[in-house]
């Protein structure tokens, strides 16, 4: 379970006070328009617009909502239980559940993705550190699990920022998708209120009005907003999944930071494992799970049926908070763990040179080879020294096939590590120059 003391902000949001105050906002705010408009006299509005957040107790909602079956109306029964009866006359006026229910949902969802855009900016400035700071740390690139090139782990981490950008200006894109709300009446024809307590509240809120509505704010609204937090996760855990795999004890180019009283394993004293980024992992797979029912929630019956309801009561601060979670345990990853450099070097070595393949393949063509002859020379050689027989640079300094194009004394310039690093500052200046997300 995730510890909600960890994550105040988001827990907050999700609160039974934090919605029931946002739906008294919402509720004042429509008498607030009434009385503007004339069409309720002003000390109706005054005396709801007195009541404090404070005051309306979540309990006495619970207990009002047992006996009514009614969460709408047990909320409405509390606020007249405060000002009286005869001041609350004109609360929820014109109005249906849904419009406070679904604009007070539209608060939480907006609120909710401004702090995840927050965690992830921070993110995006821990990845920048880390690639700035490895930004030539030549390391083993690998496709298929097995040695291909070299890379940097700068470019790793830059890679990770790049994707980590696409996902925040993803996050701004749903902030603005979901901040619409709803006050049009029963099934959306604003029959009992007109439009103008509708612009007036979602103007007050931060919202726009929905532009046609039925009873409800249309959910494919919600279906790529959780679709979004699923992406956002997909990129974390394939982060988490790198980290993970360079922790592997074959490779140990890269470690979680390990405390001092730390235990790896209850049998194993030895053992030091990735359990943070483990965390990301599942975290991921849970808050994907999530997208399902959320695109489900699109079809719903005629004007509105109840189906959603219970989903989004899940899903919304399930999905959030495990967000949140997720990219607050990943920025601790990203600034704590050690790199083993020394450790990258050696497993560079292991291929024995082979890395060099694809250059001195393009060195052949160039000197007039054909590219099924070079490229099957260069594969004998790199087989041979696979096995153990020498270097790279050996077994190709040994083929007269080879060194009747390019010669022996010539052979040892082509393994240059600078050529593997040439264009990272182009590539650096790509991602960190251009304009980040806002």
């Amino acid at each position: 379970m995730i510890p909600r003391y960890q994550l105040p902000e988001m827990a907050e949001i999700w609160s039974d006070a934090n919605r029931l105050k946002t739906m008294l906002k919402i509720e004042v705010l429509a008498c607030e328009a009434l009385a503007k408009d004339g069409r309720i006299p002003d000390t109706y509005f005054a005396a709801v617009a007195k009541i404090k957040p404070a005051q309306i107790d979540p309990q006495r909602v619970v207990e009002l909502e047992r006996s009514l079956r009614h969460e709408t109306v047990a909320f409405v029964t509390h606020i007249e239980e405060l000002v009286g009866a005869e001041n609350a006359r004109f609360l929820h006026f014109g109005l249906t559940s849904s419009d406070v229910l679904d604009t007070c949902f539209s608060v939480q969802l907006k609120s909710a993705v401004v702090v995840l855009i927050k965690k992830i900016r921070r993110l995006c400035e821990s990845l920048q550190r880390r690639a700035e700071q490895h930004r030539m740390t030549l390391c083993a690139g690998r496709s298929h699990g097995a040695h291909a090139e070299p890379t940097t782990f700068g470019l790793k981490m830059a890679f990770a920022y790049a994707e980590m950008q696409r996902n925040l200006r993803r996050l701004i894109t749903v902030r603005d998708e979901i901040s619409t709300g709803a006050l049009s009446g029963p099934v959306g024809t604003f029959a009992g209120l007109g439009p103008g307590v509708e612009a007036h509240v979602c103007e007050r809120l931060g919202l726009r009005p929905e532009p046609v509505s039925t009873q409800i704010i249309p959910r494919d609204r919600h279906a790529m907003y959780f679709s979004a937090l699923a992406l956002t996760a997909s990129s974390l855990e394939r982060l988490a999944i790198e980290i993970r795999g360079l922790q592997r004890t074959e490779i140990l180019e890269v470690e979680e930071s390990f405390s001092y009283d730390q235990k790896g394993s209850s049998a194993m004293p030895h053992k030091r494992n990735p359990i943070l980024s483990e965390n990301v992992t599942g975290l991921a797979r849970l808050i994907r799970s999530q997208v399902i029912a959320a695109l489900e929630n699109v079809a719903l019956w005629h004007e509105r049926d109840m189906s959603h309801s219970s989903v989004e009561r899940v899903i919304a601060p399930d999905t959030t908070l495990a967000l949140d979670f997720a990219l607050q345990r990943m920025t601790s990853i990203i600034e704590g763990f050690t790199v083993h450099e020394e450790r990258m070097k050696s497993n560079l070595d292991l291929t024995k040179g082979s890395q060099f393949s694809h250059t001195v393949l393009s060195a052949l063509i160039k000197a007039g080879a054909s590219r099924s002859d070079a490229y099957h020379w260069v594969q004998r050689c790199a087989s041979r020294c696979r096995l153990g027989n020498g270097t790279f640079l050996d077994a190709l300094q040994a083929d007269t096939d080879v060194t009747t194009i390019i010669s022996r004394d010539e052979l040892p310039t082509l393994f240059n590590d600078d050529h593997f690093t040439e264009h990272v500052d182009t590539i650096f200046a790509r991602v960190f120059t251009s304009s980040p997300a806002k």
